[in-house]
């Protein structure tokens, strides 16, 4: 199994530019970024050990160095439509809320530094049946557009049922 440990680069210089460290994923077509505190490493995908009556979205469990790790596929959880797992699928692990839960996405792009003055609001749906609560942001980067996301508040909700509604 390849394991590829992340460490933020230093802060020096970002708080006067008020910017952030995002590691940036793919998803499908598209490419999302989330903050790089919340990565703990990244893991090539294997097989996760599937827990019955589970949801679609969560995948199973894994044994990272002891520690049980519940793994969910975030493009089955964001609906995206449907790719196969290969060589370029990852596991990102996260340290969300105090716990140990993994990602599976398509590819890991690169972290990249964004000053506060490239993030857009993320646009308001008029549907109720789009949820955009996790979406913190918009950001292009050259020709790509970044979808900017709260990965602590999606893997905390509770129709995602990692975390207890108490520890929330």
């Amino acid at each position: 199994m390849n394991t590829t440990a992340i460490s933020p680069k230093s802060k020096t210089g970002m708080a006067t530019q008020g910017g952030s460290e995002y590691l940036t994923f793919r998803l499908g077509a598209e490419e999302y970024g989330i903050d790089i505190l919340r990565v703990q490493e990244i893991r090539s995908f294997e097989d996760p050990t599937r827990i019955a009556n589970s949801p679609p979205h969560i995948k199973g469990v894994v044994n990272l160095r002891g520690v049980i790790v519940p793994v969910v596929d975030l493009r089955i959880k964001l609906n995206c439509e449907k790719v196969d797992y290969n060589s370029f699928t990852v596991v990102i692990v996260l340290n969300v809320k105090g716990r140990v839960v993994g990602a599976v996405v398509d590819s890991v792009s690169d972290v990249l530094e964004l000053p506060q003055s490239d993030i857009r609001p993320a646009p308001d749906m008029a549907s109720g049946s789009v949820d955009t609560a996790f979406i913190t942001g918009i950001a292009s980067v050259g020709e790509r557009m970044l979808i900017l996301m709260d990965i602590e508040l999606l893997m905390s909700s509770a129709d995602m049922g990692l975390m207890d509604a108490v520890a929330a």
